[in-house]
């Protein structure tokens, strides 16, 4: 049986099929259990990722954040984390507790329309910084990022290391990087190695399994949604500060 199709129900049927006797489906997940084992979701990951170039990676941050701090040893030095969340008017499907014989029913309107919400955190300290924007583009990546280092006041005594994936707008040679940022690109096919992701289930949550009219009514909720997320510093790095994540006192 391959790891990909045990259940507690396939499993009782192997067990049935080899003691030639009639095996309860519970048996099954007790078996299952026996070993310790617990039903998961697994995680996507492309399957053209290279795991040696990503842990390469891991060690090539952490070198920058030493290489950073040695060119600018009276600066503060911190690591972030930047992606684009794509949102609109398609909806967002959640499951949702419902009562035993009812149905759960979303009222939604299926429309093609979008906006993208550009978000960065420190892991580090559950701090976040939100854009809503129509569109990804070099020239409105570029205002971000000069508002982002205005925001955080990056220079001379403070700089700022940013991972970001490479996208093209992400890597265009139009792209005019502040004073005290340093972009540091993920590895090709790597997702899961970028904590920004981390924050789009959390964005989404308002907005699961609900009809919005408009973009702009949509973008009022992720506006209120974004403020929200502002103050919750601590829940935030709880799940975007990864193991391997270099750890500064922030």
């Amino acid at each position: 049986m391959s790891p990909s199709s045990r259940n507690g129900p396939k499993v009782a049927q192997w067990m049935s099929e080899h003691l030639e006797r009639p095996i309860h489906p519970q048996r099954g997940w007790e078996y299952l259990r026996s070993f310790e084992m617990r039903l998961k979701v697994p995680r996507p990951a492309h399957d053209k990722g290279e795991i040696t170039e990503q842990e390469q990676w891991k060690k090539k941050l952490n070198q920058k954040v030493q290489e950073v701090g040695q060119k600018h040893p009276e600066a503060t030095v911190e690591v972030w984390a930047m992606d684009e969340h794509r949102l609109g008017l398609k909806p967002i499907c959640r499951r949702v507790w419902a009562q035993l014989g009812s149905h759960a029913i979303a009222n939604v309107n299926w429309k093609y329309q979008w906006l993208w919400l550009y978000g960065f955190v420190n892991p580090n300290n559950g701090e976040t910084y939100y854009w809503i924007l129509p569109k990804v583009n070099v020239e409105l990546f570029n205002r971000v990022l000069e508002d982002f280092a205005r925001e955080f006041q990056l220079g001379e005594d403070k700089h700022i290391i940013l991972t970001i994936d490479r996208a093209g707008w992400h890597t265009s040679s139009e792209l005019k990087i502040p004073l005290g940022l340093h972009l540091e690109y993920l590895p090709p096919y790597s997702p899961e190695l970028q904590p920004a992701e981390r924050l789009w289930p959390l964005i989404n949550e308002p907005i699961a399994n609900r009809s919005f009219t408009s973009l702009e009514e949509l973008e009022e909720i992720l506006f209120e949604r974004c403020q929200v997320l502002l103050t919750q510093q601590f829940a935030i790095k709880a799940i975007t500060q990864y193991h391997w994540w270099p750890k500064i006192q922030v």
